[in-house]
C-alpha cells in the first residue's frame, strides 16, 4: 500500500497524513510545512539554504551524496620537447636517439683532449711564471652579514 506524502516546503522533509500544516500564500500557492519550527521560520523569511538541517544546505554543500558521484578525472601532464638556446630541436633528438655506449664514447674523447690541452697550456705558460705570481697578499672574501653592527649571538 502506498501512502500518499506530501513535501515540507523548507526542509523538503517528507509529511505523513494527519501530519504537517497547508498554509496558503498571499499569490495563492498553497504550501505544505511539516512543523511549527518550519513554519515560523517561512514567516520570518528565512532561507532554506542557511539552515544546516535542511535539505537545500545538504544538497548546496554535497552532503551524503558520496557512491552515487564517480572520481573526478585528473589531467595527465604530457611531455614536449622544445630547442634549447644552443641546440635546435633535430639535434637534441639525434642525441636523444644515440645509444649510451656511443656517447659514453665521445665523452671519453672529449675528456681526453681537454686534459690534453690543459697540459699544453701548462707546459707554455707554467714554467715562466713562477709559484704565487699573482699578488702577495689574499683578496678578503665578503662574507655578508652584518659586522659589529648587532645581530642574534648564537
Amino acid at each position: 500500500m502506498v501512502i500518499a506524502t506530501e513535501l515540507c516546503a523548507l526542509s523538503e522533509y517528507r509529511i505523513y497524513p494527519g501530519n504537517g500544516l497547508l498554509m496558503i500564500r498571499r499569490d495563492g500557492k498553497p504550501i505544505w510545512l511539516g512543523s511549527s519550527k518550519a513554519k515560523s521560520l517561512t514567516l520570518q523569511r528565512k532561507k532554506p539554504t542557511k539552515l544546516t538541517w535542511t535539505q537545500a544546505w545538504r544538497r548546496l554543500h554535497k552532503k551524503g551524496i558520496t557512491e552515487t558521484n564517480t572520481k573526478k578525472r585528473t589531467r595527465r601532464t604530457t611531455k614536449v620537447a622544445r630547442a634549447v638556446v644552443g641546440i635546435s630541436l633535430e639535434d637534441i633528438r639525434k642525441k636523444a636517439s644515440q645509444k649510451p655506449e656511443f656517447r659514453s664514447a665521445q665523452r671519453e674523447a672529449a675528456l681526453k683532449d681537454a686534459k690534453l690541452k690543459s697540459k699544453t697550456a701548462k707546459k707554455k705558460g707554467g714554467k715562466s711564471a713562477g709559484p704565487n705570481v699573482g699578488g702577495g697578499a689574499k683578496a678578503q672574501k665578503h662574507m655578508g652579514g652584518k659586522g659589529k653592527r648587532g645581530g642574534t649571538q648564537r
